[in-house]
């Protein structure tokens, strides 16, 4: 399934993708694409799918997900929700539903349909960071390591263009626990990053 439409525009893009419902009749809650994008953004953000407060407030990482990842980067709700600034493209735009361990997976057909349009509109980009598996997955391929902590710990390998992280998620605390070396490490150097950045 690939989308082969132009879209001269970003507005006309995004436009397209909030009216997307190629997934409706999977999506437990019914489609609310939620993204973020400016042509002018040099920051990318990559995770997974909105949550359910997420699909409720339309606003993406407006939970206690986001607040951790606004502290890693060491950056406030203005900045951070400044589409001039900060562009914020999951891997599937809606929220999936429920599984067995959490919720689902993001659905294939947003990165399948969208994703390289999007990111055709986002010339300024210097920083990518990929959240969770599937963004890491996805934007690295075969150069990503066998688990997610092997991506995390060889983050000097991606750099500059992209840092892959673990999800911010409270349901991850035994992981920061385990790998202290990513808030003393690792973390630093993103928030050195993001103040290098023209975005302050």
């Amino acid at each position: 399934m690939v989308n082969k439409t132009e879209y001269p525009t970003l507005e006309g893009l995004l436009f397209a993708v909030r009216k997307c419902r190629v997934c409706e009749k999977h999506l437990p809650l019914g489609p609310r694409p939620v993204l973020q994008v400016g042509e002018a953004a040099r920051v990318l953000i990559v995770g997974q799918a909105p949550g359910v407060r997420v699909h409720a407030s339309g606003t993406p990482w407006d939970d206690p997900s986001g607040e951790r990842l606004r502290m890693w980067m060491g950056l406030d709700a203005a900045w951070f929700y400044d589409e001039s600034k900060i562009a914020i493209i999951p891997m599937g735009y809606c929220y999936p539903g429920r599984g067995n361990g959490g919720d689902l997976p993001p659905r294939r057909e947003c990165a399948t349909l969208w994703l390289d349009h999007l990111l055709a509109k986002l010339p300024q980009i210097e920083l990518t960071l990929l959240i969770g598996l599937h963004a890491q997955r996805h934007f690295l391929g075969n150069r990503r390591k066998h688990s997610l902590t092997e991506t995390v710990k060889a983050w000097r390998e991606f750099a500059p263009e992209y840092l892959p992280l673990p999800h911010p998620s409270a349901r991850n605390t035994p992981w920061f626990q385990r790998n202290p070396w990513f808030e003393h490490e690792l973390l630093p150097v993103l928030r050195e990053r993001i103040k290098s950045l023209p975005i302050r």
